[in-house]
Protein backbone atom coordinates (compact mmCIF):
# COMPACT_ATOMS: atom_id res chain seq x y z
CA UNK A 1 0.00 0.00 0.00
CA UNK A 2 0.98 3.27 -0.67
CA UNK A 3 1.94 5.72 2.26
CA UNK A 4 -1.12 7.86 3.09
CA UNK A 5 1.59 10.78 4.65
CA UNK A 6 2.27 11.37 0.60
CA UNK A 7 -0.65 11.88 -0.50
CA UNK A 8 -1.66 15.66 -0.42
CA UNK A 9 1.98 16.49 -2.59
CA UNK A 10 1.19 13.29 -4.52
CA UNK A 11 -1.89 15.49 -5.62
CA UNK A 12 -0.69 18.61 -6.14
CA UNK A 13 2.17 16.48 -8.18
CA UNK A 14 -0.19 14.23 -10.05
CA UNK A 15 -2.33 17.60 -11.22
CA UNK A 16 -4.97 17.92 -8.97
CA UNK A 17 -6.02 21.43 -9.22
CA UNK A 18 -9.78 21.35 -8.86
CA UNK A 19 -10.60 24.46 -7.01
CA UNK A 20 -12.40 23.79 -3.74
CA UNK A 21 -15.20 26.43 -2.50
CA UNK A 22 -14.70 25.91 1.10
CA UNK A 23 -11.40 28.17 1.68
CA UNK A 24 -13.25 30.61 -0.41
CA UNK A 25 -16.39 30.64 1.44
CA UNK A 26 -14.44 30.69 4.88
CA UNK A 27 -12.60 33.56 4.33
CA UNK A 28 -15.84 35.85 2.80
CA UNK A 29 -17.29 35.27 6.15
CA UNK A 30 -14.43 35.83 8.10
CA UNK A 31 -13.44 39.00 6.05
CA UNK A 32 -16.99 40.23 6.08
CA UNK A 33 -17.71 39.89 10.12
CA UNK A 34 -14.17 41.34 10.47
CA UNK A 35 -15.06 44.06 7.91
CA UNK A 36 -18.85 44.59 10.08
CA UNK A 37 -16.43 44.98 13.18
CA UNK A 38 -13.75 47.08 11.58
CA UNK A 39 -16.09 49.48 10.09
CA UNK A 40 -18.07 49.51 13.51
CA UNK A 41 -15.06 49.99 15.72
CA UNK A 42 -13.52 53.10 13.04
CA UNK A 43 -17.04 54.92 13.77
CA UNK A 44 -16.97 54.76 17.01
CA UNK A 45 -13.19 55.93 17.65
CA UNK A 46 -14.23 58.75 14.56
CA UNK A 47 -17.47 59.83 17.05
CA UNK A 48 -15.07 59.97 20.03
CA UNK A 49 -12.64 62.27 18.31
CA UNK A 50 -15.37 64.49 17.23
CA UNK A 51 -17.11 64.46 20.68
CA UNK A 52 -13.38 65.44 22.26
CA UNK A 53 -12.91 68.20 19.68
CA UNK A 54 -16.30 69.90 19.91
CA UNK A 55 -15.58 69.46 23.95
CA UNK A 56 -12.06 70.98 23.07
CA UNK A 57 -13.92 74.03 21.23
CA UNK A 58 -16.37 74.53 24.03
CA UNK A 59 -13.64 74.80 26.88
CA UNK A 60 -11.54 76.95 24.51
CA UNK A 61 -14.61 79.65 24.30
CA UNK A 62 -15.60 79.02 27.56
CA UNK A 63 -11.98 79.97 28.99
CA UNK A 64 -12.20 82.53 26.88
CA UNK A 65 -15.03 84.09 28.19
CA UNK A 66 -13.95 83.62 31.44
CA UNK A 67 -9.81 85.32 30.30
CA UNK A 68 -12.12 88.29 28.87
CA UNK A 69 -14.10 88.63 32.13
CA UNK A 70 -11.64 88.37 34.13
CA UNK A 71 -9.47 90.79 32.07
CA UNK A 72 -12.44 93.48 32.34
CA UNK A 73 -12.80 93.28 35.87
CA UNK A 74 -9.49 93.66 36.71
CA UNK A 75 -9.16 96.16 34.06
CA UNK A 76 -11.86 98.61 35.69
CA UNK A 77 -10.36 98.24 39.09
CA UNK A 78 -6.92 98.56 38.06
CA UNK A 79 -8.24 102.12 36.22
CA UNK A 80 -9.37 103.37 39.03
CA UNK A 81 -6.54 102.37 41.40
CA UNK A 82 -4.62 104.41 38.89
CA UNK A 83 -6.96 107.77 39.07
CA UNK A 84 -6.51 107.44 43.21
CA UNK A 85 -2.56 107.18 43.05
CA UNK A 86 -2.26 110.14 40.65
CA UNK A 87 -4.80 111.98 42.82
CA UNK A 88 -2.80 111.41 46.00
CA UNK A 89 0.38 112.03 44.99
CA UNK A 90 -0.30 115.32 43.47
CA UNK A 91 -3.33 116.29 46.22
CA UNK A 92 -1.18 114.73 48.83
CA UNK A 93 -3.39 113.41 52.13
CA UNK A 94 -4.22 116.14 54.19
CA UNK A 95 -6.85 116.63 56.19
CA UNK A 96 -8.85 118.49 54.11
CA UNK A 97 -7.85 116.03 50.95
CA UNK A 98 -9.07 113.12 53.08
CA UNK A 99 -12.55 113.82 53.08
CA UNK A 100 -12.47 114.32 49.13
CA UNK A 101 -11.18 111.40 48.81
CA UNK A 102 -12.98 109.02 50.67
CA UNK A 103 -16.39 110.30 48.82
CA UNK A 104 -14.53 109.51 46.07
CA UNK A 105 -14.11 105.71 47.05
CA UNK A 106 -16.96 105.25 48.05
CA UNK A 107 -18.63 106.57 44.70
CA UNK A 108 -15.77 104.26 42.52
CA UNK A 109 -17.13 101.14 44.77
CA UNK A 110 -20.95 101.81 44.26
CA UNK A 111 -20.01 101.96 40.53
CA UNK A 112 -18.20 98.95 40.10
CA UNK A 113 -20.27 95.98 41.14
CA UNK A 114 -17.10 93.92 41.59
CA UNK A 115 -15.57 96.22 44.22
CA UNK A 116 -15.52 95.06 47.99
CA UNK A 117 -13.90 98.02 48.48
CA UNK A 118 -10.80 101.01 48.33
CA UNK A 119 -8.25 101.66 50.89
CA UNK A 120 -5.19 103.80 50.95
CA UNK A 121 -2.23 102.62 53.40
CA UNK A 122 0.59 105.50 54.40
CA UNK A 123 4.04 104.07 54.30
CA UNK A 124 3.81 102.35 57.77
CA UNK A 125 0.56 100.58 56.63
CA UNK A 126 -1.30 102.16 58.56
CA UNK A 127 -5.24 103.15 57.05
CA UNK A 128 -5.27 106.82 55.90
CA UNK A 129 -8.92 106.21 53.78
CA UNK A 130 -11.09 103.98 52.90
CA UNK A 131 -14.27 103.20 51.19
CA UNK A 132 -16.12 102.35 54.40
CA UNK A 133 -18.33 104.69 56.11
CA UNK A 134 -16.72 104.66 59.66
CA UNK A 135 -12.31 104.88 58.88
CA UNK A 136 -10.88 102.21 61.46
CA UNK A 137 -7.99 103.77 62.53
CA UNK A 138 -6.32 101.25 65.03
CA UNK A 139 -6.02 98.48 61.69
CA UNK A 140 -2.39 98.47 59.98
CA UNK A 141 -1.85 95.99 57.07
CA UNK A 142 2.14 96.31 57.20
CA UNK A 143 2.07 92.91 57.28
CA UNK A 144 0.04 91.86 54.06
CA UNK A 145 1.62 90.40 50.86
CA UNK A 146 1.20 93.58 48.33
CA UNK A 147 2.20 96.17 51.26
CA UNK A 148 5.36 94.34 51.69
CA UNK A 149 6.00 93.94 47.83
CA UNK A 150 5.10 97.41 47.20
CA UNK A 151 7.18 98.44 49.73
CA UNK A 152 10.25 96.22 47.97
CA UNK A 153 9.68 96.91 44.74
CA UNK A 154 9.48 100.37 43.02
CA UNK A 155 7.35 98.88 39.84
CA UNK A 156 4.72 101.07 39.37
CA UNK A 157 2.17 98.58 37.79
CA UNK A 158 -0.07 96.86 38.91
CA UNK A 159 0.59 93.87 41.52
CA UNK A 160 -2.00 90.78 41.77
CA UNK A 161 -1.61 89.27 45.33
CA UNK A 162 -2.88 85.60 46.70
CA UNK A 163 -6.48 85.85 47.85
CA UNK A 164 -6.90 86.67 51.73
CA UNK A 165 -9.85 87.45 54.04
CA UNK A 166 -10.88 90.84 54.78
CA UNK A 167 -9.76 92.18 57.76
CA UNK A 168 -12.60 94.51 57.97
CA UNK A 169 -15.07 92.46 57.18
CA UNK A 170 -13.53 88.91 56.75
CA UNK A 171 -14.97 87.76 53.29
CA UNK A 172 -12.53 86.50 50.92
CA UNK A 173 -11.55 89.25 48.36
CA UNK A 174 -8.72 89.19 45.30
CA UNK A 175 -6.61 92.24 45.81
CA UNK A 176 -5.05 94.74 43.46
CA UNK A 177 -2.64 96.88 44.12
CA UNK A 178 -0.53 100.07 43.42
CA UNK A 179 2.15 101.97 44.69
CA UNK A 180 2.40 105.16 46.22
CA UNK A 181 5.05 107.24 45.97
CA UNK A 182 6.11 110.56 48.12
CA UNK A 183 7.33 113.52 45.74
CA UNK A 184 11.22 112.07 45.86
CA UNK A 185 10.15 109.26 44.18
CA UNK A 186 10.51 106.90 47.75
CA UNK A 187 7.96 104.84 48.82
CA UNK A 188 4.54 106.92 50.26
CA UNK A 189 2.07 103.94 50.83
CA UNK A 190 -0.09 101.72 49.08
CA UNK A 191 -3.40 102.04 46.91
CA UNK A 192 -5.47 98.89 47.22
CA UNK A 193 -8.81 97.90 45.57
CA UNK A 194 -10.40 94.38 46.48
CA UNK A 195 -12.45 92.33 44.27
CA UNK A 196 -15.34 90.22 46.27
CA UNK A 197 -14.60 86.43 45.34
CA UNK A 198 -18.37 86.04 44.88
CA UNK A 199 -18.30 87.98 42.20
CA UNK A 200 -16.25 85.80 40.12
CA UNK A 201 -18.07 82.76 41.79
CA UNK A 202 -21.75 84.29 40.49
CA UNK A 203 -20.36 84.65 37.30
CA UNK A 204 -18.62 81.06 37.16
CA UNK A 205 -21.27 79.13 38.06
CA UNK A 206 -23.37 80.48 34.73
CA UNK A 207 -21.79 77.90 33.00
CA UNK A 208 -23.05 75.05 32.56
CA UNK A 209 -19.22 72.43 33.30
CA UNK A 210 -20.62 69.42 34.49
CA UNK A 211 -20.24 67.80 37.77
CA UNK A 212 -16.19 67.44 37.22
CA UNK A 213 -15.54 70.40 35.12
CA UNK A 214 -13.40 72.71 36.74
CA UNK A 215 -12.90 76.58 36.06
CA UNK A 216 -9.70 78.66 37.79
CA UNK A 217 -7.89 82.17 37.82
CA UNK A 218 -4.35 82.26 39.10
CA UNK A 219 -1.86 85.09 39.38
CA UNK A 220 1.62 85.25 37.35
CA UNK A 221 3.46 83.34 39.90
CA UNK A 222 1.03 80.16 40.13
CA UNK A 223 -0.78 81.29 42.98
CA UNK A 224 -4.55 80.24 42.57
CA UNK A 225 -7.23 82.77 43.66
CA UNK A 226 -10.16 80.99 42.61
CA UNK A 227 -11.38 77.97 41.65
CA UNK A 228 -15.21 76.71 40.23
CA UNK A 229 -15.87 74.06 42.18
CA UNK A 230 -15.39 76.39 45.02
CA UNK A 231 -12.60 75.42 48.24
CA UNK A 232 -11.21 77.18 50.84
CA UNK A 233 -8.50 75.16 51.41
CA UNK A 234 -6.96 75.51 47.64
CA UNK A 235 -6.95 79.25 47.65
CA UNK A 236 -3.63 80.61 47.68
CA UNK A 237 -2.21 77.36 46.52
CA UNK A 238 1.46 77.17 44.26
CA UNK A 239 0.29 75.27 41.02
CA UNK A 240 3.16 76.85 39.48
CA UNK A 241 4.82 73.12 39.22
CA UNK A 242 1.51 71.64 38.04
CA UNK A 243 1.32 70.42 34.75
CA UNK A 244 -0.60 73.36 33.47
CA UNK A 245 1.69 75.86 33.99
CA UNK A 246 5.04 73.67 34.09
CA UNK A 247 4.43 71.85 30.82
CA UNK A 248 2.33 74.24 28.57
CA UNK A 249 1.72 77.67 29.82
CA UNK A 250 5.64 77.91 30.02
CA UNK A 251 5.54 76.99 25.83
CA UNK A 252 2.68 79.49 24.41
CA UNK A 253 0.08 81.78 26.11
CA UNK A 254 -2.83 79.83 24.90
CA UNK A 255 -4.06 76.26 24.19
CA UNK A 256 -5.88 73.19 24.98
CA UNK A 257 -4.58 69.78 26.37
CA UNK A 258 -5.92 66.61 28.07
CA UNK A 259 -4.37 66.77 31.68
CA UNK A 260 -5.04 65.11 34.19
CA UNK A 261 -5.31 67.44 37.52
CA UNK A 262 -2.83 67.16 40.70
CA UNK A 263 -5.67 68.79 42.65
CA UNK A 264 -8.61 66.16 42.29
CA UNK A 265 -7.27 63.23 39.91
CA UNK A 266 -9.27 64.11 37.25
CA UNK A 267 -8.69 63.60 33.64
CA UNK A 268 -9.63 66.76 31.59
CA UNK A 269 -9.98 68.51 28.51
CA UNK A 270 -8.16 71.85 29.41
CA UNK A 271 -8.18 74.87 27.62
CA UNK A 272 -6.20 77.73 28.90
CA UNK A 273 -4.88 81.04 28.23
CA UNK A 274 -2.59 84.15 29.73
CA UNK A 275 -3.71 87.61 30.13
CA UNK A 276 -1.08 89.70 29.07
CA UNK A 277 -1.63 93.03 30.49
CA UNK A 278 -2.15 91.56 33.60
CA UNK A 279 -0.21 88.68 35.60
CA UNK A 280 -3.23 86.60 35.04
CA UNK A 281 -3.87 82.84 34.15
CA UNK A 282 -7.43 81.06 33.56
CA UNK A 283 -7.86 77.74 32.49
CA UNK A 284 -11.85 76.12 31.68
CA UNK A 285 -11.73 72.12 31.65
CA UNK A 286 -14.44 69.89 31.33
CA UNK A 287 -13.99 66.09 31.82
CA UNK A 288 -13.11 63.75 29.91
CA UNK A 289 -15.11 60.72 31.36
CA UNK A 290 -18.82 63.33 31.49
CA UNK A 291 -17.74 64.32 27.43
CA UNK A 292 -17.55 60.82 26.67
CA UNK A 293 -20.32 59.01 29.00
CA UNK A 294 -23.43 59.33 25.86
CA UNK A 295 -20.68 58.28 23.72
CA UNK A 296 -19.72 55.39 25.82
CA UNK A 297 -23.70 54.41 25.80
CA UNK A 298 -23.78 54.92 22.24
CA UNK A 299 -20.85 52.32 21.47
CA UNK A 300 -21.83 49.60 23.89
CA UNK A 301 -25.40 49.85 22.01
CA UNK A 302 -23.79 49.85 18.24
CA UNK A 303 -21.74 46.81 19.23
CA UNK A 304 -24.66 44.67 20.62
CA UNK A 305 -26.54 45.55 17.42
CA UNK A 306 -23.07 44.64 15.37
CA UNK A 307 -22.62 41.63 17.33
CA UNK A 308 -26.05 40.45 16.22
CA UNK A 309 -25.75 41.04 12.80
CA UNK A 310 -21.96 39.59 13.26
CA UNK A 311 -23.65 36.26 14.87
CA UNK A 312 -26.31 36.08 12.25
CA UNK A 313 -23.92 36.55 9.80
CA UNK A 314 -21.77 33.62 11.18
CA UNK A 315 -24.33 31.15 11.71
CA UNK A 316 -25.33 31.35 8.20
CA UNK A 317 -21.89 31.26 6.62
CA UNK A 318 -21.55 27.93 9.23
CA UNK A 319 -24.20 26.48 7.63
CA UNK A 320 -23.10 27.55 4.03
CA UNK A 321 -19.43 26.02 5.58
CA UNK A 322 -20.51 22.73 6.53
CA UNK A 323 -22.22 22.01 3.25
CA UNK A 324 -19.38 22.98 0.96
CA UNK A 325 -17.21 21.06 3.43
CA UNK A 326 -19.23 17.95 3.35
CA UNK A 327 -19.50 17.62 -0.39
CA UNK A 328 -15.50 18.71 -0.57
CA UNK A 329 -15.58 15.81 1.41
CA UNK A 330 -17.04 13.48 -0.49
CA UNK A 331 -15.13 14.51 -3.48
CA UNK A 332 -11.85 14.27 -1.63
CA UNK A 333 -12.32 11.02 -0.70
CA UNK A 334 -13.44 9.85 -4.41
CA UNK A 335 -9.88 11.85 -5.40
CA UNK A 336 -7.86 9.77 -2.37
CA UNK A 337 -9.20 6.26 -4.04
CA UNK A 338 -8.19 7.47 -7.54
CA UNK A 339 -4.60 8.86 -6.64
CA UNK A 340 -4.21 5.87 -3.67
CA UNK A 341 -4.70 3.49 -6.66
CA UNK A 342 -1.88 5.35 -9.54
CA UNK A 343 0.37 5.22 -5.92
CA UNK A 344 0.03 1.53 -5.58
CA UNK A 345 0.23 1.32 -9.51
CA UNK A 346 3.39 3.43 -9.64
CA UNK A 347 5.12 1.64 -6.80
CA UNK A 348 4.45 -1.48 -7.95
CA UNK A 349 6.00 -0.46 -11.21
CA UNK A 350 8.76 1.19 -8.75
CA UNK A 351 9.32 -2.11 -7.63
CA UNK A 352 9.48 -4.00 -10.78
CA UNK A 353 12.40 -2.02 -11.62
CA UNK A 354 13.90 -2.25 -8.53
CA UNK A 355 16.22 -4.51 -6.84
CA UNK A 356 14.71 -6.54 -3.61
CA UNK A 357 18.15 -6.62 -2.15
CA UNK A 358 20.22 -3.69 -2.45
CA UNK A 359 17.08 -0.97 -3.13
CA UNK A 360 19.65 -0.25 -6.47
CA UNK A 361 18.04 -0.64 -10.08
CA UNK A 362 17.48 -4.24 -11.40
CA UNK A 363 18.98 -5.49 -14.86
CA UNK A 364 16.00 -4.55 -16.25
CA UNK A 365 15.83 -1.33 -15.12
CA UNK A 366 19.41 -0.72 -16.22
CA UNK A 367 19.01 -2.35 -19.67
CA UNK A 368 15.95 0.00 -20.55
CA UNK A 369 18.33 3.02 -19.27
CA UNK A 370 21.13 2.34 -21.06
CA UNK A 371 19.11 2.00 -24.68
CA UNK A 372 18.04 5.32 -23.79
CA UNK A 373 20.78 7.40 -22.41
CA UNK A 374 22.75 5.69 -25.41
CA UNK A 375 20.38 7.03 -28.24
CA UNK A 376 20.31 10.65 -26.32
CA UNK A 377 24.36 10.53 -26.14
CA UNK A 378 24.17 9.72 -30.09
CA UNK A 379 21.72 12.30 -30.77
CA UNK A 380 23.81 14.97 -28.45
CA UNK A 381 27.35 13.71 -29.43
CA UNK A 382 28.05 13.83 -25.72
CA UNK A 383 29.84 10.52 -23.74
CA UNK A 384 28.90 7.86 -21.87
CA UNK A 385 30.38 6.17 -19.04
CA UNK A 386 30.08 2.60 -17.43
CA UNK A 387 31.31 1.47 -14.33
CA UNK A 388 31.35 -3.06 -13.91
CA UNK A 389 31.64 -3.63 -10.49
CA UNK A 390 32.52 -7.28 -8.91
CA UNK A 391 33.22 -7.89 -5.25
CA UNK A 392 36.53 -9.80 -4.93
CA UNK A 393 36.40 -13.19 -3.37
CA UNK A 394 32.44 -13.07 -2.99
CA UNK A 395 31.98 -16.93 -2.77
CA UNK A 396 34.79 -17.48 -0.27
CA UNK A 397 32.95 -14.56 1.89
CA UNK A 398 29.29 -16.64 1.46
CA UNK A 399 31.50 -19.80 2.15
CA UNK A 400 33.31 -18.33 5.72
CA UNK A 401 29.97 -15.78 6.44
CA UNK A 402 27.02 -17.39 4.92
CA UNK A 403 24.77 -15.88 2.40
CA UNK A 404 22.70 -13.56 5.13
CA UNK A 405 26.09 -11.41 5.94
CA UNK A 406 26.74 -11.89 2.15
CA UNK A 407 23.52 -10.06 1.57
CA UNK A 408 24.43 -7.32 4.11
CA UNK A 409 27.35 -7.06 2.46
CA UNK A 410 25.78 -6.25 -0.88
CA UNK A 411 23.68 -3.80 0.98
CA UNK A 412 26.57 -1.92 2.24
CA UNK A 413 28.20 -1.77 -1.29
CA UNK A 414 24.73 -0.84 -2.36
CA UNK A 415 25.06 1.86 -0.15
CA UNK A 416 28.58 2.98 -1.71
CA UNK A 417 27.01 3.21 -5.28
CA UNK A 418 24.09 4.95 -4.66
CA UNK A 419 25.53 8.10 -2.70
CA UNK A 420 28.15 8.00 -6.00
CA UNK A 421 25.21 9.03 -7.80
CA UNK A 422 25.58 12.81 -7.71
CA UNK A 423 23.26 13.75 -10.57
CA UNK A 424 19.85 13.18 -11.43
CA UNK A 425 20.55 11.18 -14.55
CA UNK A 426 23.03 8.66 -13.14
CA UNK A 427 21.73 5.18 -12.17
CA UNK A 428 23.11 2.59 -10.11
CA UNK A 429 22.22 -1.27 -10.97
CA UNK A 430 22.74 -4.80 -9.85
CA UNK A 431 23.59 -6.46 -12.37
CA UNK A 432 23.65 -9.96 -11.73
CA UNK A 433 24.68 -11.92 -8.52
CA UNK A 434 27.89 -9.71 -7.05
CA UNK A 435 28.08 -7.60 -9.82
CA UNK A 436 26.97 -3.89 -10.21
CA UNK A 437 26.90 -1.36 -12.35
CA UNK A 438 26.84 2.83 -12.97
CA UNK A 439 25.91 4.17 -15.62
CA UNK A 440 26.91 7.87 -15.98
CA UNK A 441 25.65 10.11 -18.68
CA UNK A 442 27.80 12.80 -20.10
CA UNK A 443 30.89 12.12 -18.48
CA UNK A 444 34.02 11.62 -20.10
CA UNK A 445 36.33 8.72 -19.23
CA UNK A 446 38.16 10.65 -16.52
CA UNK A 447 35.45 11.93 -14.95
CA UNK A 448 33.93 7.63 -15.31
CA UNK A 449 37.62 6.73 -13.75
CA UNK A 450 37.14 9.49 -10.88
CA UNK A 451 33.86 8.26 -9.76
CA UNK A 452 35.35 4.67 -9.95
CA UNK A 453 38.45 5.17 -7.90
CA UNK A 454 35.82 6.84 -5.34
CA UNK A 455 33.99 3.72 -5.20
CA UNK A 456 36.92 1.13 -4.94
CA UNK A 457 38.36 3.58 -2.08
CA UNK A 458 34.62 4.05 -0.32
CA UNK A 459 34.32 -0.13 -0.46
CA UNK A 460 37.90 -0.68 0.70
CA UNK A 461 37.55 1.92 3.48
CA UNK A 462 34.61 0.36 5.30
CA UNK A 463 36.79 -2.67 6.22
CA UNK A 464 34.37 -5.18 6.17
CA UNK A 465 36.07 -7.94 7.48
CA UNK A 466 36.73 -10.81 5.05
CA UNK A 467 39.38 -13.19 5.59
CA UNK A 468 39.55 -15.45 2.12
CA UNK A 469 40.80 -11.81 0.82
CA UNK A 470 44.66 -11.38 1.09
CA UNK A 471 44.24 -7.90 2.19
CA UNK A 472 41.96 -9.14 5.00
CA UNK A 473 38.82 -6.63 4.14
CA UNK A 474 36.23 -6.90 1.19
CA UNK A 475 37.19 -5.29 -2.14
CA UNK A 476 36.01 -4.83 -5.62
CA UNK A 477 37.31 -5.10 -9.09
CA UNK A 478 36.47 -2.36 -11.31
CA UNK A 479 35.77 -2.37 -15.13
CA UNK A 480 35.82 0.92 -16.61
CA UNK A 481 34.74 2.21 -20.41
CA UNK A 482 33.42 5.84 -21.53
CA UNK A 483 33.12 7.23 -24.89
CA UNK A 484 30.73 8.82 -27.24
CA UNK A 485 28.70 6.26 -29.60
CA UNK A 486 28.34 7.43 -33.21
CA UNK A 487 25.38 6.62 -35.13
CA UNK A 488 24.84 3.52 -36.94
CA UNK A 489 28.42 2.90 -36.32
CA UNK A 490 27.92 1.66 -32.35
CA UNK A 491 25.52 -0.37 -29.98
CA UNK A 492 24.63 -0.32 -26.67
CA UNK A 493 26.54 -3.62 -26.05
CA UNK A 494 29.60 -2.39 -26.93
CA UNK A 495 29.85 -0.15 -24.10
CA UNK A 496 29.11 -2.61 -21.91
CA UNK A 497 31.22 -5.81 -23.65
CA UNK A 498 34.27 -3.28 -23.32
CA UNK A 499 33.35 -2.21 -19.47
CA UNK A 500 33.25 -5.99 -19.02
CA UNK A 501 36.71 -7.12 -20.54
CA UNK A 502 38.15 -4.24 -18.48
CA UNK A 503 36.89 -5.54 -15.29
CA UNK A 504 38.06 -9.12 -16.31
CA UNK A 505 41.25 -7.05 -17.06
CA UNK A 506 40.98 -5.78 -13.19
CA UNK A 507 40.94 -9.38 -12.17
CA UNK A 508 43.40 -11.20 -14.22
CA UNK A 509 45.41 -8.18 -12.38
CA UNK A 510 45.50 -8.96 -9.06
CA UNK A 511 41.21 -7.11 -7.93
CA UNK A 512 40.97 -4.18 -5.66
CA UNK A 513 41.95 -1.83 -8.56
CA UNK A 514 40.53 0.18 -11.32
CA UNK A 515 41.27 -1.17 -15.17
CA UNK A 516 39.90 0.55 -18.44
CA UNK A 517 39.39 -0.29 -21.87
CA UNK A 518 40.17 2.30 -24.62
CA UNK A 519 37.90 0.83 -27.29
CA UNK A 520 35.54 2.44 -29.91
CA UNK A 521 37.84 5.05 -30.84
CA UNK A 522 37.50 6.34 -34.15
CA UNK A 523 36.46 3.54 -36.38
CA UNK A 524 36.56 0.91 -33.32
CA UNK A 525 39.31 -1.10 -34.00
CA UNK A 526 41.97 -0.33 -31.55
CA UNK A 527 42.04 -1.59 -28.09
CA UNK A 528 44.15 -1.39 -24.88
CA UNK A 529 43.78 -2.28 -21.62
CA UNK A 530 45.11 -0.56 -18.79
CA UNK A 531 45.49 -0.53 -15.01
CA UNK A 532 44.43 2.59 -13.12
CA UNK A 533 45.32 1.77 -8.86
Amino acid sequence: MADSNSLPARMMGSGFKRFSLLPLAITFVVVVCMSLLAIQAWMAWRARDLQLSEAARESANLAQSVAQHAYDTIKETDTALIGLVERIEKDGTSDLELPRIHDLLVMRVAELPQLHGMFVYAKDGSWLVNSQKVLLKSLNNADREYFKYHKNNAERGPHIGPPVRSKSTGDWIITVSRRINLPDGSFGGVALATIDMKYFRVFYDKFSIGERGAIFIANGKGILLLRRPFDEKMLGRDISQYPLFKDYLSKGPVGTASITSRLDGVTRINSYRRIEEYPLAVSAALSQDEILRNWRSDVYLQFMVGGILVLLISSLGYRMVKQINLRSKAEKKLMLAGIELELINETLSRLANQDGLTGLANRRHFDESLMGEFNRAQRGESSLGLIMIDVDFFKKYNDIYGHVAGDECLRKIGKVLAYSMRRPGDLAARYGGEEMVVLLPGTDLAGTLAVAESIRGAVQGMEIAHTGNPLGVVTVSIGVEAFSPIHLENQPIELVEAADKALYKAKESGRNQVCYASSFRGNGTSESLSAFS
